[in-house]
């Protein structure tokens, strides 16, 4: 179900795979920055004296 694109055909493929690669990037830096704040949120928690 590919659309007819002519002779644009690898320009908006490329703007496409930049596009997901981009978007996946995103994603990733966004988990890994989640993952570090909550590592940080775990260690800090534990330096806390029980109550």
């Amino acid at each position: 179900m590919m659309a007819e694109l002519g002779k644009h055909t690898f320009e908006v493929l490329l703007a496409y795979a930049g596009s997901l690669a981009l978007l996946a990037a995103l994603v990733s830096v966004s988990i890994a920055q989640a993952r570090r704040g909550k590592q940080r949120l775990d260690e800090a928690e534990a330096r806390q004296p029980a109550k």
